[in-house]
């Protein structure tokens, strides 16, 4: 079986699971969130498997590089690292309703990488033959899916406190009952931020120390390098404001989901409608 088919295996398989925790989310039935968890670990191996593949294939082919170089494998492994930290949280915390807001990031990203992207492997560019490419790329979207995961659970917190601030009573024992408290949610949120902003620190760092390898520069203010910084303001702003001013809650989890907003602009905005340094690497950061 070639890498593609496995890759097919898996956005089916997020799918599925997707799907199973709607129905949990309404059912309420704890073993068809166990399920929704199960079917995600199995679609993150066969999703971890493929990817090895096609690192084999680049080799095979006399390429040989890691699969992370052009706009559709920078998905599909941002993809695979949204759901290794849901894993991360899911085991850990064990609130399973996470799963239906979370696996829908990994389900799009595989989605439209496998419709409607060039999935050929191609030989590097010059500037992207360097071990930095490796370490710049898995730090940055290890941070960018600390942050859609953080995304999803403040998504949980606006519709609980819209739904309760409707009719707190008639809520209590529906949908809401399946969400974690929202102290809950206010500190996953903060915890996958504290988890996501030190890795986005560290892939501007190899970022500019590739772009130094590559261009005999640390920074030159291209679209992508801006951006990042945007991007890294946002999320140094949360942290700040809950550290000095105590901003928990609503606040919180609205500037969570405007942080994210401007993560996906930086990923795919730049690379889809601005020109740069970075657009030969079609999303490879």
């Amino acid at each position: 079986m070639t890498s593609s088919m496995f890759f097919n295996v898996t956005t089916f398989a997020y799918l599925i699971s997707m799907l199973v925790f709607f129905v949990f989310l309404a059912s309420k039935n704890k073993s068809i969130g166990v399920a929704g968890s199960l079917i995600a670990y199995a679609g993150l191996a066969i999703h971890t498997v493929a990817i090895g593949l096609r690192w084999k294939e680049s080799y095979d082919m006399g390429v040989g590089h890691a699969p992370m170089s052009n706009l559709y494998e920078s998905i599909v492994f941002f993809s695979w690292t949204i759901v290794l930290l849901f894993a991360y949280i899911d085991l850990k915390y064990k609130y399973r309703i996470i799963g239906a807001f979370v696996l829908p990031f990994a389900l799009l990203g595989m989605a439209w990488a496998q419709l409607g992207m060039n999935t050929g492997i191609e030989p590097l560019v010059p500037a992207l033959q360097s071990n930095w490419l490796l370490y710049h790329v898995i730090t940055c979207f290890l941070g960018y899916a600390a942050f859609a995961v953080a995304c999803g659970i403040s998504i949980m917190y606006l519709i609980k406190t819209a739904l309760e601030g409707d009719n707190s009573s008639a809520q209590s024992g529906g949908l809401l009952s399946m969400f974690p408290p929202l102290k809950v949610l206010d500190d996953l949120n903060y915890r996958a931020i504290m988890i996501g902003f030190p890795l986005l620190t560290l892939g501007i760092i190899t970022g500019a120390a590739w772009a130094n390898y590559a261009w005999g520069t640390y920074w030159s203010w291209d679209p992508k390098e801006t951006w990042s910084l945007i991007v890294w303001f946002v999320y140094a702003a949360f942290l700040h404001a809950r550290f000095t001013r105590g901003w928990v809650g609503k606040r919180a989890a609205w500037l969570s989901v405007i942080g994210f907003a401007a993560t996906i602009f930086c990923y795919l905005g730049v690379n889809l409608f601005l020109s740069g340094l970075h657009s030969y690497g079609g999303g490879a950061k």
